[in-house]
Formats: structure tokens, sequence, C-alpha cells
């Protein structure tokens, strides 16, 4: 499965299940088949993706690596980072799965 990030303000964001899963659980969102994110929750989005890659970053934050090719949470989250920005600031929503 993967997961297709949709907006208004910047281009689609897909995600193998793995890391898709982990980013939705980082922001406090049930990681389903369909969702949104409603701008009003953006910045607290974007304030635990910041603190879950710095934390990563620091060495601290291992259980929560997903195996594959060697990328951390910070490459696969930036594009979903600047996504929610964007879409923050121009007041528009982000959804997955439909």
């Amino acid at each position: 499965m993967l997961y297709k990030f949709k907006s208004k303000d910047a281009g689609d964001v897909i995600m193998l299940e793995a890391n898709g899963r982990r980013v939705l659980e980082i922001i406090g969102k049930q990681a389903g088949p369909k969702g949104i994110i409603l701008p009003e929750q953006m910045p607290a989005a974007i304030q635990a993706l910041e603190a879950a890659i710095a934390l990563e970053q620091s060495g601290d934050d291992t259980a929560g690596a997903v195996p594959g090719d060697g990328l951390g949470l910070h490459q696969r989250a930036l594009p979903f980072i600047e996504m929610l920005r964007r879409n923050h600031k121009s007041g528009h929503e982000v959804v997955w799965g439909v």
C-alpha cells in the first residue's frame, strides 16, 4: 500500500506504507486508508515531525526506524513538512486516500 498525500498548494507526496504510517503516528493521526489534516492542525504536526527528526538525528530514536534503504525520517518527512507549511499558509487541508 502507498500513502498519497494531496493538497491544493503542493505536489503530491507519496510514501510507502511503513513510512506514511510512521509520519501519521508522529503527528497524532490514525494511519487509516483515508484522512485529512486541517490547517489549524498543521503547526502542531510540523512541530512534532521536527522534534522526531531531531531525536532521530541525535541517535536516540532507533526503535521507530523503518528498515529499508538507509534513508532517515529527515529525508522522508521534509517534502511532507513543506507541503504542510504551504497549505497552512494558504488555509487548505491535506488529504490522503481520497
